[in-house]
């Protein structure tokens, strides 16, 4: 199951962020190259994903590293954001308002 919930949040990113796989190894300085990013979104590849790996990977696709690892079925590091409380960015308005 881990193996398509990576390839679901590879492919999903590339998609909200319109990106290439290019350009998203481009976001984490060229350290997961776009050949690996593209395979990650075709056909999962939860095996070869390492602790290390996880921090690039979630750069390129801009995730928290916890998303990945949690979708690659690796260990949750501790993260300082967790405990940031956040609400809805829009407002919805009724009426003439």
């Amino acid at each position: 199951m881990a193996d398509t919930d990576l390839q679901d949040l590879v492919r999903r990113r590339l998609l909200e962020l319109d990106i290439t796989p290019v350009e998203a190894s481009r976001r984490c300085g060229w350290v997961v190259a776009p050949e690996t990013i593209e395979r990650l979104a075709r056909s999962g590849g939860r095996g070869f994903i390492s602790e290390a790996f996880a921090g690039s990977l979630a750069q390129a696709i801009d995730v928290p590293e916890n998303r990945v690892r949690r979708a690659a079925g690796l260990p949750q590091i501790p993260d300082q954001r967790e405990s940031i409380s956040t609400g809805p960015h829009l407002r919805l308005l009724r009426g003439n308002g």
